[in-house]
């Protein structure tokens, strides 16, 4: 009979290096924590599995800014600056940003070249002096106490290696690192279920005069198509939008279930495995979909990301969980540290269903409270990012790019002030925190001016 575990001898593992501050993956939240860290004079560390940084906005080949911009009493305004400001005008500089495009006549998204984002993120860190590990897994950490973090353990292609921090930061997405050090946890709904993933995909080769505004028209097409019976889709809100050049399209039509129809699970290896391959198999069939439209027939994919698009995984639990009912009722918290104006996006079966908060009746953005990057039980981590502390509901909006810009600004900066005050990051003073966001230009929240425009 095989045994079901194995023993694995112990070994010296090397230390890599000592940090103040080490930031665990590099999407839009870790991307800004590790800058903003470095910036306040904190020797940091941002340690990323992939060989690029972006996250789901690069890895997954989302390419495209939600939740920079909400509906502020019928306007739409840009409500995320600081460090994001900083990292937009870097991909703008490359000609890889586009202009701010309407979603469901409510609220702005922003589309980006996926190269641009990676160059305009390297060029960033690399002005305030961020060390990065590429090519790093997260694998573990070793507590110095039942409540500390020692060191990080990582995965690299010399073995495993440690690195020791006074402050870790987990930008993982998935809450790996606040899960090894004992943090508290939930995944999904009531029931356990996460929202579905996406396989994203890149056309090139269409014809911009031709194919003309298809995304107007696409919905109804797929609605003959399918009753036709010549094509089955896994969605029925289908994303088909232009990038730079009008010559190349992004596009997502997929959802990738289980054979039970609940959604993969990103932190378990056999979904992920078979949701890959399914999410592979769904972007073709889209693509032999889009070929039937006008101005798509000559069209080819240019590219499938690294990975499946992962929406929702591990959320910490910390010191408030962010809810729906905040979102839609625009809630204020005392220790914000920024907004969020993007609405409710549930990807249930079959379909994606946005909510917002009233139209133009509200002010259309929620605060996000400081508490939420803080975990349970753990003194030297902050969490920000997709896997903060949030509902379910609540994560479905406050998970896009724009909120994950506003949770590392403040991460990064919380644990320089933590820092310099030799104080947990739970117990910074909030007011000096604001004040830091505020002269930063990243701080948007009790009663603060909405900077105007797009």
């Amino acid at each position: 009979m095989w045994a079901t575990t194995i023993n694995e001898p112990a070994r010296q593992v090397p230390l890599y290096g000592e940090y103040e501050v080490v930031v665990l993956g590099g999407g839009p939240a870790g991307i800004v924590a590790a800058a903003s860290a470095a910036r306040a004079g904190r020797k940091t560390l941002l340690i990323e599995r992939y060989g690029f940084l972006g996250g789901m906005g690069t890895a997954a080949g989302v390419t495209n800014f939600c939740g920079l911009h909400g509906n502020v009493y019928g306007e739409a305004v840009r409500l995320v600056q600081g460090m994001a400001t900083d990292l937009l005008a870097r991909i703008d500089h490359l000609n890889g940003l586009n202009a701010p495009h309407l979603i469901l006549g409510k609220v702005f998204a922003q589309a980006y070249d996926t190269a641009a984002y990676k160059i305009a993120a390297d060029e960033l860190l690399a002005s305030h002096k961020v060390h990065i590990l590429f090519h790093a897994l997260g694998a573990g950490v070793v507590m110095g106490n039942d409540r500390r973090i020692d060191v990080l353990m990582v995965e690299t292609k010399a073995g495993r290696q440690a690195v020791r921090a006074e402050i870790f930061i987990d930008c993982s997405g998935d809450g790996d690192l606040a899960v090894w050090a004992g943090a508290p946890f939930e995944i999904g709904d009531e029931h356990g279920h996460p929202m579905y993933p996406s396989m994203m995909l890149r056309l090139n080769g269409i014809d911009p005069a031709k194919a003309g505004d298809a995304w107007r028209t696409i919905p109804q097409l797929m609605e003959k198509a399918t009753a036709a019976g010549t094509h089955k889709f896994p969605r029925k809100s289908a994303i088909v939008r232009p990038q730079k050049s009008g010559i190349e399209w992004r596009v997502n039509f997929t959802q990738v279930a289980r054979e039970d129809g609940h959604a993969i699970n990103g932190v378990e290896p056999d979904d992920l495995t078979r949701g890959e391959i399914e999410g592979r198999k769904q972007a073709l069939a889209a693509f032999e979909f889009l070929r039937t439209v006008p101005g798509f027939e000559k069209s080819y994919i240019v590219d499938l990301p690294p990975q499946l698009g992962i929406r929702e995984t591990r959320r910490i639990r910390g010191g408030y969980q962010l809810s729906g009912e905040d979102v839609l009722g625009c809630a204020s918290f005392e220790d914000s540290i920024g907004v969020n104006g993007w609405p409710i996006e549930a990807h249930v079966a079959g379909d994606v269903i946005f909510t917002f908060p009233p139209i133009p009746e509200s002010r259309g953005y929620n605060e996000l409270p400081y508490r939420m990057l803080v975990p349970e039980g753990v003194d030297n981590l902050l969490v920000a990012g997709r896997c903060a502390s949030m509902t379910h509901e609540g994560q479905s909006a406050a998970r896009v790019s724009g909120a994950c810009f506003v949770m590392g600004e403040a991460a990064g900066s919380a644990a320089a002030l933590a820092l310099s005050g030799n104080r947990i990051p739970r117990d910074i003073p909030i007011e000096k925190l604001q004040e830091t966001l505020k002269q930063q230009g990243a701080f948007i929240g009790l009663d603060q001016p909405v900077p105007k425009g797009l």
